[in-house]
C-alpha cells in the first residue's frame, strides 16, 4: 500500500510539474489574444480625419498607429493604448466621439495586432508605448497629451505615466497587475514564480503624478472590480472610481462621456 501511495504522489507531482512547465511556455498565448487582421484606411471606417502612418520601435518592430491632429489648441490630444482584444478598427466609434470637439489623437496597434509587426510582450508593449509617446511629443506639449488606457493598456498607461510629463491619465477597465489577476484565476499555480510579463502597474502607481479618472463595470466578467479599486488606492492624484452600473467589460464611451469630458475639461482648464 505505501508503494502504491509513493507512486501515485510521484505521478501527481509529476504532472503538476509538466502542466507548471506548460503554462510558462504558453503563457503568452494565453495572456495575449492579438487580432493580427490587416488594419483598412481610417476613412473606410468612418475616420476621413484619421491618417494611419507607421512608427518604428527602438527594438526594430514596425507599427502601425492612427494619428487624428488636434483642430482646436484648448483640446488635449489622446495617447490611446488599446485593450488586448480586437484592433483598431473596432475602436472607431470611439476615436470618433474623442475626437469630435477638436481633440487629437494617437491610437498605437500593438506589435502582432493589426498590421504591426513582431509579438507581444510586457517589454514589447512599454517600448511601443514609448515610441508613440515620442512620437507625440515631438507634435504637441506634454501638457495637453492625455494617456488613455483601456483594459491591457491600462497598465502600460500607469508605467508609462510614471516616467513621461502628461497632463493626466485615463484608465478604462484597468487593474493593479497581470500578476494579481493570475493569481486569482490560478490559485493552485506559483504564478509568482512562472509569470514573464506581471504587469505591475502597482508598482508604478505611487510614481503617477498626473490627475487620474478610473472608469470599470460594477459587473466585469474579465477583470473584477475589486483590481481596479487596489490600483485606485496606489494613485496619489485618484478621485473616487467611477463605475458603470452594469455588467461589461470595457464599457461603451457613452456610458461614461460626461464623467470623462467634465474630468478633461477641468484638466485642461488648469493648464491655461
Amino acid at each position: 500500500m505505501a508503494v502504491r501511495i509513493r507512486r501515485l504522489l510521484i505521478v501527481g507531482v509529476a504532472l503538476y510539474l509538466a502542466v507548471c512547465a506548460a503554462m510558462f511556455v504558453l503563457q503568452r498565448r494565453l495572456q495575449y489574444v492579438p487580432d493580427a487582421s490587416p488594419l483598412p484606411a481610417p476613412a473606410a471606417v468612418g475616420l476621413p480625419g484619421a491618417v494611419a502612418e507607421g512608427l518604428t520601435t527602438q527594438d526594430g518592430e514596425r507599427l502601425v498607429t492612427w494619428w487624428v491632429a488636434p483642430s482646436d489648441a484648448s483640446q488635449p490630444v489622446f495617447l490611446y493604448l488599446p485593450g488586448n482584444g480586437a484592433n483598431l478598427v473596432n475602436r472607431a466609434r470611439r476615436f470618433e466621439r474623442l475626437t469630435a470637439q477638436g481633440a487629437g489623437l494617437l491610437a498605437v496597434s500593438w506589435r502582432g495586432y493589426g498590421g504591426s509587426s513582431g509579438s507581444p510582450s510586457e517589454a514589447g508593449l512599454m517600448a511601443d508605448a514609448g515610441a508613440a509617446y515620442a512620437r507625440l511629443a515631438q507634435r504637441v506639449a506634454p501638457q495637453r497629451i492625455v494617456i488613455y488606457g483601456e483594459s491591457l493598456g491600462t497598465t502600460v498607461s500607469v508605467m508609462l505615466a510614471a516616467q513621461v510629463p502628461a497632463a493626466a491619465l485615463v484608465l478604462d477597465s484597468s487593474f493593479a497587475s497581470a500578476l494579481a489577476v493570475a493569481g486569482s484565476a490560478y490559485p493552485w499555480l506559483p504564478v509568482r514564480w512562472l509569470l514573464r510579463d506581471p504587469l505591475r502597474a502597482d508598482l508604478a502607481a505611487p510614481r503617477v503624478n498626473v490627475p487620474v479618472l478610473q472608469v470599470h463595470c460594477r459587473d466585469d466578467p474579465v477583470i473584477a472590480l475589486q483590481f481596479s479599486l487596489r490600483l485606485n488606492e496606489l494613485l496619489p492624484q485618484r478621485r473616487p472610481l467611477h463605475i458603470v452600473e452594469a455588467r461589461c467589460h470595457v464599457p461603451s464611451l457613452l456610458q461614461y462621456e460626461t464623467a470623462l469630458f467634465d474630468f478633461i475639461g477641468g484638466v485642461m482648464a488648469a493648464q491655461r
